[in-house]
């Protein structure tokens, strides 16, 4: 599926669903930006879209396969940015996904394609239907937007996790279960997963702030913009840093933690045969088949019974004053 979003400068005002064949006699301006939104794609569609703005066989390869992290190439007419969005549900197997979006950057338009859906295009594609808001900037607002919207989304998924580990935390302290294990595992995978989302991009927009990036250099008044979005990219990464060590300390307070209840049901266990182990002879002394002293007399039952016990008690007495129980 392909949509297409049009600023006019000169007119100050948006169009859509256009023609690309005819993108020359739109993007007269610079000041004019074009969008184009490929969305659930075949491949006719994106070699159709690659024909008309002569995108490299490369670039169109990598929007057809998967690439696991984010990058930014220049093919000295436009850019090319593979990032990626996430995609949360705490109920499935699968919690989190990684959704790509490739994002063709040129100097009036932009060429987003994506698989699946994205909410931040989503509302983008709603407001450029009547409002010219994210178009009238320029394609480097129009990037900052898109990860922007993409990075906004990533809070609320780091609150629910927060919160998530502090009940992990309450429930350690109760009685033990293989649920709560799973849970800390799935919780360090989706830690990961957003780890390995966010650390890619952070490092490429750093480099494009800090003008050290060879390929992409971005306007003076749009900067504050990239500059903002550096910052949530890196209390991002440090909140995802802090979350990595909680796991990873409560995963450490469990297992000592069961490891300390299952001492105790040992030391327990071993008191109880070792108080056997003296009775286990004595009544197995007894109960020999051969002659014994005193055994036709009525009272050996009853002084042997209160050995066994008197043993018991004394080397419970004992293992008291250790303080072994």
């Amino acid at each position: 599926m392909i949509k297409t979003y049009l600023y006019s400068h000169g007119e100050n005002r948006m169009y859509h669903d256009v023609e690309l064949e005819k993108k020359n006699e739109f993007l007269k301006h610079e000041e004019d930006l074009l969008w184009v939104d490929l969305y659930r794609f075949t491949e006719e569609e994106i070699k159709y879209v690659a024909r008309i703005f002569d995108f490299h066989p490369l670039a169109v390869e990598d929007c057809m396969s998967y690439s696991p992290r984010a990058k930014l190439d220049n093919y000295e007419d436009y850019y090319f940015f593979v990032m990626h969005a996430l995609r949360y549900d705490e109920e499935s197997e699968e919690e989190i996904v990684l959704v790509q979006l490739n994002v063709f950057l040129g100097p009036n338009f932009v060429v987003t394609v994506h698989n699946q859906t994205l909410p931040v295009l989503g509302r983008m594609a709603r407001v450029s239907l009547h409002s010219s808001q994210y178009m009238n900037k320029g394609m480097e607002f129009f990037l900052y937007s898109i990860i922007d919207g993409n990075t906004d989304e990533i809070f609320p998924i780091l609150e629910r996790i927060g919160v998530r580990i502090d009940e992990l935390e309450d429930e350690i302290y109760e009685q033990p279960s293989k649920e709560i294990t799973e849970e800390f595992l799935a919780l360090k995978r989706t830690i990961l997963t957003i780890r390995r989302a966010v650390l890619p991009q952070l490092r490429v927009f750093t480099s494009i702030n800090a003008g050290g990036h060879p390929y992409f250099d971005i306007r003076e008044e749009i900067k504050p913009y990239f500059l903002d979005l550096v910052d949530h990219l890196e209390r991002i990464a440090d909140s995802i840093e802090g979350y990595r060590d909680l796991v990873d300390a409560s995963l450490a307070t469990y297992h000592s933690l069961i490891s300390a209840r299952t001492n105790q049901t040992m030391r327990v266990l071993t008191v109880i045969s070792t108080i056997f182990i003296p009775l286990t002879f004595l009544t197995g002394f007894f109960g020999m088949n051969v002659p014994l002293p005193y055994q036709n007399s009525g009272m050996s039952t009853f002084l042997i019974t209160a050995g066994l016990i008197g043993v018991s008690g004394l080397m419970l007495a004992a293992f008291k004053k250790q303080k072994w129980i």
